[in-house]
């Protein structure tokens, strides 16, 4: 008899244990520049984000430590910045020893999945359950989000009363640009950025581009659903991420705010005040620690973020002073050789340092229709088109931008004595970064081949 009463309590602490922990799910885009969506001002139609918006707490600084897809991935899972994990270029994989999101939180009880892009490597240090499905374009491509297995996991979980942590990995609106309406989106009335080439041909994908990003919005508003569906929805923490910008200029493959900040909207019911905004800063490598700490886990050494949940909870309105990025060529398609960029932002200024000035900046937007459009309305003479065009390819050492009054990033002060003591100061920040990183410039750039997977094991 006492034997079963102590089977019982200790059944019922376990119970209660896990039913104390919360659900975390985590929604990423792909190549969704966070400003272009409606919940952030943008033109593109997002009602889901916006009615989660009314029951979460927004954050207008959110920034990423790499404008890529798979660098992002590598430090999003593990809470480690590129270059340290070894993930810095793109189509790279993590060193020996390095822990993601799963080996943290399994111990705990948790089930951990993944479902829709992957983009990671080497799988065996990221064991999560993975699922994905059929891309609705046809053929054998794989990689879209499997909502039937997500409905399994949250069926199980629900009966099992299991607590789970699940990563929902859109590939949208990542090219190619085929889903969605875009005829919501005429490119005639569409404003462009300053730092835009006006052209029919841009104006054509750009509109494709805010039509997948209102299909990001749906799976949005079906994972939602899901939660509702198996009254999940109060114990569950709830992340939406926009990822890095549009594959156009100076967004996706650059340190410019376009393409290292991110969207991030939080909902954890009696954690998050509703309808609510902060500018306190966090970073992509937080999301690890925050999700310990929502745990209850211990939070490792190794780990480069640090945990906001005092954010969440309304306990603080500040986090961190200054955030940083890189970016790598090497790895990309159509780049010309090392092009290294490392970047330190405060909440005023931009500091970015590229590291091999002396070659052009090539990547994969170099032999898109769009951005041939651009280079042949340059080549006729127009001046806006020159000179974005060569801003594109040829970049100064070292460049520096007031963010709060020049959020497009277009007026360079680095040569500006005025900005000399702010310039020296955040090339003192970055360089502390990059050597407690082991990140050596140049010579890290030139590296970066050997940190391709396809490289892996010679």
């Amino acid at each position: 008899m006492k034997r079963n009463l102590l089977f019982i309590c200790f059944a019922l602490f376990c119970w209660i244990d896990l039913a104390a922990k919360p659900n975390i799910v985590l929604i990423i885009a792909d190549d969704a520049t966070y400003r272009d969506l409606e919940v952030y001002g943008g033109p593109a139609k997002t009602p889901h984000l916006n009615a989660l918006a009314k029951e979460s707490l927004k954050f207008n600084q959110c920034f990423q430590a790499a404008p890529m897809c798979s660098p992002t991935r590598h430090n999003l899972y593990t809470g480690i910045y590129p270059v340290k994990s070894g993930a810095y270029p793109n189509h790279t994989y993590i060193k020996e020893g390095v822990k993601s999101l799963p080996h943290y939180l399994k111990p705990l009880g948790y089930r951990v999945a993944l479902s829709g892009k992957t983009h990671i490597s080497p799988k065996e240090q990221f064991p999560f359950e993975y699922s994905d499905a059929p891309s609705p374009d046809g053929g054998n491509k794989k990689g879209d989000i499997d909502f039937g297995a997500i409905e399994q996991l949250f069926k199980e979980s629900s009966q099992d009363e299991t607590p789970f942590c699940l990563i929902v990995a859109s590939k949208e609106p990542h090219g190619p640009l085929n889903r969605g309406d875009p005829s919501v989106y005429p490119p005639e009335s569409l404003n462009l950025r300053p730092f835009h080439v006006d052209t029919p041909e841009f104006r054509s994908e750009f509109s494709k581009y805010l039509a997948e990003i209102t299909v990001f919005d749906e799976q949005v508003g079906q994972a939602l659903g899901l939660l509702d569906q198996y009254e999940l929805k109060e114990n569950t923490l709830f992340v939406v991420l926009s990822e890095q910008g549009n594959a156009f200029s100076r967004a996706k493959w650059s340190c410019y705010e376009d393409g290292v900040k991110s969207g991030c909207i939080v909902r954890w019911p009696g954690k998050t005040k509703p309808g609510t905004e902060t500018e306190a800063v966090i970073e992509y490598v937080d999301i690890v620690p925050t999700f310990l700490e929502a745990a209850g886990a211990d939070m490792p050494e190794v780990l480069d973020g640090r945990s906001f949940v005092p954010v969440l909870t309304g306990e603080a309105n500040q986090h961190k002073d200054h955030v940083y990025a890189l970016h790598t060529t090497l790895g990309i398609q159509n780049n010309d050789g090392a092009f290294g960029i490392r970047t330190v932002r405060s909440s005023k200024y931009r500091y970015i340092l590229n590291t091999n000035p002396e070659n052009q900046f090539r990547c994969a937007v170099d032999k898109g229709r769009w951005m041939q459009s651009w280079v042949a309305k340059a080549d006729s003479g127009d001046k806006h088109a020159m000179e974005y065009v060569d801003r594109h390819r040829n970049r100064p050492e070292v460049e520096l931008y007031d963010v709060v009054n020049d959020p497009d990033n277009i007026h360079n002060l680095a040569d500006d004595p005025k900005y000399f003591a702010v310039k020296a100061s955040l090339r003192t920040n970055l360089d502390a970064w990059m050597s407690e990183q082991g990140d050596l410039g140049a010579e890290t750039e030139i590296s970066a081949e050997t940190r391709l997977f396809k490289n892996r094991n010679r």
